[in-house]
């Protein structure tokens, strides 16, 4: 009994000491998993539009800004993980040719942005942006905050400090502890998370109308989360795609989505 009592506090050791090690190596890349920016750096195209927005320090991040006709709102869109503001130009020219003007800001580490990424960095980042659009004249009455996936926890927090007048969130989550909770169930995701994108917790408090379209085939993350999230907000309409998965969830259906969006940035409803 003696030598089994010993293999069993020695087995049960070696698993905790594997368990510790693989919550250890989860904290120090985490923000490698939920940051995958560009490898290289990526230079601005010669086209109008484009500017390079200084931040505190030696910092800056590219910004993208098409005006619309005056008086007209303004989309302010904040891009997936797996984006850069290049990557923006398309949605832009929609809005752009449906009567709306269009800002999308690049995130710190991302693209040709020096720095690391963070939620605090990239709200930074987000406050820059709506710093030029507000010297511009666009005041947050006709302000719409867009967000997709990673961005549409962005897109709340500037909600949350009264930047705009309605939210678009495409492919939303409710907090990234959760969505990392889904993913990773045998670890403690809300002890190790540390950039939390807290959406579901700011929801209750913002007033504004908010439009979720969500993928009903999202494997990242899952549809639910998204319904989830609109039962928190207190005026938000939630649409789902059938077929459509986490990235072509604007795509599937040509146009459709994106002019979906439009007549909700220009009408609220």
């Amino acid at each position: 009994m003696p030598r089994l009592r010993r293999m069993l506090t020695l087995l049960v050791s070696i698993f905790a000491i594997a368990y510790l090690g693989l919550c250890l190596v989860a904290f120090v890349f985490q923000r490698s998993l939920l940051y995958p920016a560009p490898k290289a750096p990526v230079q601005l195209p010669a086209s109008e539009g484009f500017r390079r927005l200084p931040l505190a320090g030696e910092s800056f991040v590219d910004l993208l800004h098409l005006p619309g006709p005056k008086g007209a709102p303004t989309v302010v869109h904040f891009h997936g993980n797996a984006e850069q503001v290049l990557n923006q130009l398309d949605l832009g020219a929609v809005m752009n040719q449906n009567g709306l003007g269009f800002m999308a800001v690049e995130y710190p580490g991302y693209g040709a942005s020096p720095g690391h990424p963070t939620e605090e960095g990239i709200y930074e980042a987000a406050e820059a942006a709506l710093a030029v659009l507000r010297a511009q004249g666009v005041p947050p009455e006709l302000t719409v905050l867009s967000g997709r996936s990673l961005g549409t926890g962005v897109a709340v927090e500037m909600a949350r400090r009264g930047h705009g007048a309605r939210i678009m969130l495409v492919s939303p989550y409710t907090s990234i502890p959760e969505v990392a909770a889904g993913m990773l169930p045998f670890l403690p995701a809300s002890l190790l998370v540390r950039d939390r994108f807290d959406s579901s917790a700011k929801a209750p408090d913002i007033g504004l109308p908010v439009l979720i379209i969500h993928g009903e085939e999202d494997t990242l993350i899952p549809v639910e989360l998204g319904r989830k999230l609109g039962t928190r907000f207190p005026r938000a309409i939630v649409e789902t795609v059938p077929g459509a998965g986490h990235n072509d969830v604007l795509e599937r259906s040509g146009l459709e989505r994106v002019l979906r969006m439009a007549a909700f940035a220009l009408t609220g409803s």
